[in-house]
């Protein structure tokens, strides 16, 4: 993307319905300002060559030497979706415990959060202590689960096993977040039962007990991440390569001939592909078939893998003539795979364009921004 201008980023300054304030969230060394990196070099700020390696919000010295963010920065940027223009403030925070102060400003500036986990790691416990924060804050989050290269070269896990480990991940998160709906539906409850004894006339004999919580006739679907929601995102920032489940959706849709919709709602989950019928079908596992997301996703990401790491230039042509890319004699020729891996992915599938257009139904919400710049506002008046 080319460099926006001054005058340009100032404009979108005084369009106070088109400002969002983004935080990036997650456990230490868990991929943050790698990631940081990546949206900045969508904006040309940075060279995508750089982004992952240049730590560009690490601007104290203290933070380049020691490799982890210790104050949280802040850089604005541009977002356009179609005939939509956004400015984005995205603030990098702090990972380490010890900084959580820095964490808690942050997200209570923002209107919305990508919490980043390690595929390899899991939920840590500052994992945790965001998740809660951004609760507690009342704030949109996406999850972006980083790493997932690590689980190719790595831990060598079969995409069969690297599903399953990333089904495992998501149900971890999930299981946080189910816990703080409940203690929240628990301690309204209890406040409601404190009121209504304080006016109730009933005698002390005659007490009616309620032994249900209140949990079953609340609707708690939209709180929890998945796919087919369209807040994951499946990354590895150091390679530059990120995607939703939507990407692949419309990919397929034209060439197996399935609505994008249906695609959405099977492509993550207990589902597989019956070629012979061209149906999706349920109960992949206990008809020992492959899942459609290792089928149609995961087998052609570790295919590209390991082309990539054998130098398989027969392989490798094959699927940058099928893909249609342009990689340069540089990247091609270099002695680091990695450089010529991300050279390939960047461009099939760009991380910057998976997180923005996830952002992109954060940013659509109830203008939160706005809002809370006219609290602050008001505050100062008075």
């Amino acid at each position: 993307m080319v460099l926006t201008s001054v005058e340009k980023m100032v404009g979108l300054q005084k369009k106070a319905s088109g400002i969002r304030n983004i935080c990036i969230l997650a456990h230490v060394d868990h991929g943050k300002t790698t990631l940081a990196d990546c949206l900045i070099s969508s904006n040309g700020i940075i060279s995508s060559r750089l982004a992952g390696k240049l730590r560009y919000l690490d601007s104290r010295e203290d933070e380049q030497i020691r490799g982890i963010t210790m104050k949280s920065s802040a850089i604005s940027l541009h977002f356009v979706k179609g005939d939509q223009e956004y400015l984005i403030n995205l603030i990098d925070s702090p990972g380490h415990v010890d900084f959580s102060s820095e964490v808690s400003t942050a997200v209570r500036l923002c209107d919305g959060c990508i919490i980043v986990v390690d595929a390899v790691e899991g939920v840590c416990p500052q994992t945790q202590a965001v998740l809660r924060q951004a609760w507690l804050e009342n704030i949109r989050p996406v999850l972006v689960i980083n790493k997932i290269d690590r689980l190719i070269v790595e831990l060598k896990l079969t995409p069969q096993e690297a599903y399953l480990h990333l089904k495992n991940i998501l149900e971890q998160i999930n299981a946080v977040t189910g816990t703080l709906f409940t203690s929240k539906v628990l301690e309204e409850r209890a406040e409601k039962e404190t009121e209504s004894e304080s006016v109730s006339d009933t005698a002390p004999g005659d007490q009616i007990y309620d032994w249900s919580t209140g949990l079953e006739d609340t609707d708690d679907s939209h709180l929890y991440f998945s796919p087919e929601h369209g807040n994951v995102v499946f990354a590895s920032a150091i390679d530059g390569w990120g995607f939703g489940i939507e990407h692949f959706a419309k990919l397929y849709s034209q060439k197996i001939g399935i609505k994008p919709a249906v695609l959405l709602k099977t492509l993550w989950g207990d589902y597989y592909l019956n070629t012979k019928a061209k149906k999706i079908m349920k109960g992949d596992q206990s008809k020992g078939k492959k899942p459609l997301f290792v089928q149609l996703v995961l087998d052609n990401i570790w295919s590209l893998y390991e082309a990539v790491m054998k130098r398989d230039k027969e392989k490798i042509e094959k699927i940058v003539t099928s893909l249609g890319l342009r990689i340069g004699a540089r990247e091609s020729r270099h002695t680091d795979p990695k450089v010529h891996l991300n050279a390939i992915c960047s461009q099939w599938l760009p991380i910057s364009d998976a997180i923005l257009c996830i952002l992109k139904k954060i940013l659509v919400f109830v203008l939160l921004a706005v809002l809370r710049l006219q609290i602050v506002l008001t505050y100062f008046r008075v």
